[in-house]
């Protein structure tokens, strides 16, 4: 058999943080097994769905690096299929036309309600003659879900489930104005999709009940289920903005690598001994399912920013340089010079030993580019004699034959002794001249990576 797994949000917004592990989770399945990850929209719901929405999916998956295997399927153009199989389904007698009111509806809600029982379809219209139809009344189809005995779901996180059959009513199928309903559309697309594992949260695990009943009916093989904890919050709460439930291209935009996005939703819920770095290679190795957790994973944006971290350090210098090219021009308003581009990939290994996301990668290379503004801690370093003291410096500065960063280093070290001072009396001050800044990569590495024109035009413009 060929696993084939599958992943379908709703286009109604961003790809939630959760979606995107559900989605990594069915894609790393597949490749484990040599499967096919497939992807579907369920675009059902067509007022809330939007292009754009669609578009963010679309680039959140490949940004994840989240390829799926065939074009993806739109689950409202296949509506007339959906309609054609309940039809189907009511023409063998395992479906029934439903003739209730919305105000008879209504009034069984109030009295379930009334009884402290759950508000749920009496079936008053499933063994009825459907001569006593009323005329003016469209009505919907609704499933003939069995009522006695109890429904069992053999699953691969959660164990064997239960349900009593009668806690279940019979559910619509489709619509009055001929639509159908979710619970079915769902069921006929990862049957003709070949749907062989459905990998998703728990929250689905009452549906997956309702959903085995309309595979029976059907005649279908019952795809193997594997229902996912939700992730939480730091504090065990449900996962909301403020805990960091953003979407996926939120993160992206934030500053973060999609290899420790990746890695980081991995250990949500899933893990393999005590490792906590794990390529993708390793991850398609060791990936099942009875290693996902029962429990709910709780999202931590400081690990994942630690994480990130990690992967700064092993990225290598000319991709970080692309990334944080644009943003650099942004601000600058205007594209980089070659010569600017060189100078931050000869400073990127100081660089982003010092930066947790390309946001702060960003900011520290500017002086690269330009000296930004003196911050608050650089302005003592403009004042108190340390000018005077870096003026007496920059004559040996001049006289270097050679300007790397250990001629540098032995100039600046010879000046501070001929002055009397300390090396770093002399070398923080520099530091604040080329930078901007008291914080920054070695400053003999950066006036090497400056050059001695730039490194002497900056010291010489205060």
């Amino acid at each position: 058999m060929t696993v084939i797994t599958r992943f379908a949000p709703s286009p109604t917004g961003y790809l939630h943080i959760g979606s995107a592990r559900t989605a990594l989770f069915n894609w790393l399945y597949a490749r484990h097994t040599g499967g096919k990850f497939l992807l579907r929209i369920e675009d059902t719901d067509q007022a809330r769905s939007t292009p754009d929405a669609i578009d963010a999916i679309f680039d959140s998956l490949t940004w994840l690096g989240l390829t799926w295997d065939e074009d993806p399927i739109f689950q409202f153009s296949r509506a007339e299929r959906h309609a054609e199989t309940a039809r189907q389904l009511l023409a063998e007698g395992k479906a029934y036309h439903c003739y209730c009111t919305p105000q008879e509806l209504e009034q069984m809600r109030e009295e379930a309600r009334a009884k402290g029982l759950p508000a749920r379809y009496d079936g008053r219209w499933r063994n009825r003659n459907p001569l006593d139809a009323p005329q003016d009344v469209a009505p919907v189809i609704r499933f003939k879900a069995p009522q006695t005995g109890e429904t069992i779901i053999e699953d691969q996180v959660q164990g064997t489930v239960h349900l009593q059959n009668n806690q279940l009513d019979d559910m619509i199928l489709l619509r009055a104005d001929g639509t159908p309903t979710y619970m079915l559309s769902v069921v006929v697309d990862d049957h003709d999709m070949g749907v062989t594992h459905i990998i998703r949260g728990d929250d689905h695990l009452t549906n997956a009940f309702r959903q085995q009943h309309l595979y029976h009916a059907f005649g279908w093989d019952v795809p193997i289920f594997a229902h996912i904890p939700l992730i939480h919050g730091a504090d065990g709460s449900k996962l909301s903005k403020r805990h960091g439930a953003l979407g996926a291209e939120t993160y992206r935009d934030l500053g973060f690598l999609p290899e420790a996005m990746r890695n980081y939703l991995l250990r949500l819920g899933w893990s393999h001994g005590n490792d906590e770095i794990i390529s993708m290679a390793q991850a398609v190795k060791w990936f099942d399912l009875p290693a996902i957790g029962r429990s709910p994973a709780r999202f931590d944006l400081a690990k994942l920013t630690n994480l990130n971290a990690h992967y700064m350090r092993e990225a290598k210098d000319e991709r970080l340089v692309s990334l944080v090219a644009t943003p650099l021009s942004q601000i600058f308003e205007r594209p980089l010079m070659m010569e600017e581009r060189e100078r931050l990939q000869k400073g990127m290994v100081g660089l982003k030993q010092r930066a947790k996301t390309i946001v702060e990668l960003v900011e520290n290379a500017r002086f690269y580019i330009k000296r930004p503004l003196f911050d608050e801690k650089a302005q003592k370093f403009l004042g108190n004699g340390y000018l005077e003291l870096v003026a007496k410096a920059i004559p040996h500065l001049q006289a270097l034959p050679e300007f790397t960063a250990v001629t540098t280093e032995n100039a600046v070290r010879k000046s501070a002794e001929a002055l009397g001072q300390k090396l770093g009396d002399l070398a923080q001050p520099l530091r604040v001249l080329l930078t901007g800044s008291t914080v920054s990569p070695s400053i003999f590495e950066v006036m090497e990576i400056l050059g001695k024109e730039e490194t002497l035009r900056r010291v010489r413009s205060t």
